[in-house]
């Protein structure tokens, strides 16, 4: 009886030891994660969107790009995109594109947000959240823009104003 309980205690410091040298590991390596930074290419993906088009990030090579990531729960994001929506149907005959990845949701739910607030602009979901650790967002909403040629120029953590997202528009309208 008394070498059962040993062999059990022995199991059980095993298995904490084990537990406390991941979350140890996890903790310091966390930084380590590559993050999209200004000035580098921004990764290239393909996603689908509500009509089942592909969008591919290389595509809208030329053309300046306004990459919003957001959630339909997220309430900055919401407060936000009926003003992307006014800006991208201002600047998409000026060469600046919205493309706006939704992380992870289902497409009834991002459906049914878009009808709501009359969304123009492409969204793609990102359901196995590839595109979201390419470019390591935390937390939402999330916007980079994309110069003609491909490049970050600039990264946005938080909720936008209108006057905001149209400076950013102009920043990477193509000349």
């Amino acid at each position: 009886m008394k070498k059962r309980r040993l062999v059990m205690r022995t199991v059980i410091l095993l298995v904490l030891g084990a537990a406390v040298a991941y979350t140890l590991y996890a903790s310091i390596t966390k930084d380590d994660i590559r993050k999209v930074a200004v000035g580098e290419k921004a990764p290239d993906f393909a996603l689908v969107d509500m009509d089942g088009e592909k969008h591919r990030l290389s595509d809208y090579e030329g053309q300046g790009v306004f990459l919003n990531f957001w959630g339909t729960w997220c309430k900055p994001c919401e407060k936000e995109m009926p003003y992307m929506n006014n800006q991208y149907k201002q600047f998409t005959d000026e060469g600046v594109q919205v493309l706006a990845v939704n992380v992870g949701e289902s497409d009834f739910a991002v459906k049914k947000f878009a009808e709501r607030y009359g969304l123009a602009f492409p969204i793609v979901n990102d359901k196995d959240g590839q595109v979201q650790n390419a470019y390591a967002i935390d937390p939402l909403p999330a916007t980079f823009l994309i110069n003609p040629e491909g490049e970050v120029v600039k990264i946005h953590t938080g909720q936008l104003t209108e006057d905001t997202i149209r400076t950013f528009m102009e920043q990477i309208q193509p000349k």
